[in-house]
């Protein structure tokens, strides 16, 4: 695993090559496909120019012509005089001929329907005038077919146009898509070197510096990202080395120290380090005047249970009771096994009465407390309890008067809290 790890670190130099070689292939490969995009939006625009806009011109002279067609057709029904009836019927007749008009069926159709229809009326004009009449009446739905026709060549016209205008603004799109894409594309590579140079020269470096300024103890071990160079490795290896080290003094450090503190068989504080903690405590509350109780607990019964079933199930019932409380309470809560089976807890700012509700729901909860010896037996201890105010006077007097109260609470026949009379 090492020396996969050792190889990897090596091929930093050809990871760099190959994303250079990669970017150098992707973007010639947009650069084809825009090269691509150019020609086709050059192909569209020479079709536009030597087919399309041919056509469309052919669509307006078809168009332009059908109209006069039309026109002629109402000039020949509402001339007054019968030359000017027969030159607009001449010019329907050389309109209907046209080569525009000629190429097209349909206008062509259309065409000499009106010549046909138009000619008959102009034969009407003088002798049938009832019938002129009617002929007009038929003239002028032609005439809106006619209209029909010259929008639909109309809409011909535009949709040539509109097609290739939309394959050309198509290919333009596209075009751009690939030009952001192209841009982007370096923008990466160049984010993307930035950051393999920040990740495996940079980083390693800033990493070092910092685990260097921060290293101690109450940090855990710095943790490396795998970098590809051996020498930046070397230096954060010596690094897990040297927290390694601060680790093992630290830890000897607190061995002494819980020795010292913290008593061995439950992990409360011991007599010695709590007397000094409540009285800074103490100390504290009569400097801002706000109240501290102290409360004294005492199991019910130990020596008696000792006798019965040893002395290593009494530090079983130890262990678990001082579980329990440590559990039970709060953290700003002070608790420390005072001696034997007697345990001191102080409470900042609470009054006794807060203390005793406290209390009163710990005792009543360890009461119903299944203590398990290791051959199974269930054990059950009971506990009694006296609380004092210690926001007046030193604390050997608060402890004094939670003693009192322990013992009130032992003569009342034990399993209870007991409050100090003030």
């Amino acid at each position: 695993m090492a020396k996969g790890a050792s190889r990897n670190r090596v091929g930093a130099n050809q990871a760099f090559v190959t994303l250079a070689a990669t970017f150098a292939l992707l973007f010639s490969i947009a650069f084809a496909l825009l090269a691509f995009d150019q020609y086709r939006v050059l192909l569209v625009a020479e079709q536009l120019q030597e087919f399309t806009v041919p056509e469309i011109i052919r669509y307006q002279r078809l168009a332009r012509n059908i109209e006069q067609l039309r026109q002629e057709g109402e000039h020949v029904f509402s001339a007054s005089k019968d030359d000017e009836r027969q030159q607009a019927l001449f010019i329907v007749m050389l309109v209907a001929s046209h080569p525009s008009i000629l190429e097209n069926e349909s206008a062509a159709i259309a065409a000499r329907e009106a010549e046909a229809m138009l000619s008959d009326a102009s034969r009407l004009a003088e002798r049938d005038p009832v019938l002129f009449k009617v002929r007009y009446a038929e003239w002028q739905q032609h005439s809106r077919r006619l209209g029909l026709l010259v929008d639909d060549l109309t809409v011909q016209g535009a949709g040539r146009v509109a097609e290739d205008l939309a394959r050309m603004s198509e290919v333009m799109h596209l075009s751009r898509y690939k030009l952001g894409g192209t841009l982007v594309l370096a923008g990466l590579f160049l984010v993307l070197s930035m950051w393999l140079l920040r990740r495996h020269l940079v980083r390693p470096l800033q990493h070092i510096d910092q685990a260097l300024s921060s290293l101690n103890v109450d940090h855990p071990a710095p943790r490396f990202a795998e970098t590809r160079l051996n020498e930046i490795h070397a230096i954060e290896q010596a690094t897990v080395r040297l927290h390694r080290l601060l680790l093992e003094n630290e830890a000897s450090r607190r061995d002494l120290e819980q020795q010292a503190t913290l008593d061995s068989l439950t992990g409360l504080m011991n007599r010695r380090h709590f007397m000094a903690k409540a009285e800074a405590e103490l100390r504290r509350a009569e400097r801002y005047g706000h109240p501290v109780a102290i409360a004294l607990g005492d199991l019910d019964h130990f020596k008696h249970l000792n006798d019965t079933y040893g002395h290593a199930a009494g530090d079983i019932v130890l262990r678990a009771f001082a579980a329990l409380l440590t559990e039970s309470v709060r953290e700003s809560d002070l608790v420390c096994r005072y001696g034997g089976e007697e345990f001191v807890l102080l409470f900042p700012e609470s009054t006794t009465e807060q203390a005793r509700v406290l209390m009163e729901r710990f005792r009543h909860r360890f009461s119903e407390f299944d203590v398990a010896l290791p051959d199974g037996l269930l054990l059950r201890v009971t506990l009694s309890i006296g609380i004092a105010d210690a926001s007046r006077g030193p604390l050997e007097a608060a402890l004094q008067r939670a003693d009192d109260a322990l013992y009130e609470a032992k003569w009342q026949g034990r399993n209870r809290v007991v409050v100090a009379i003030e």
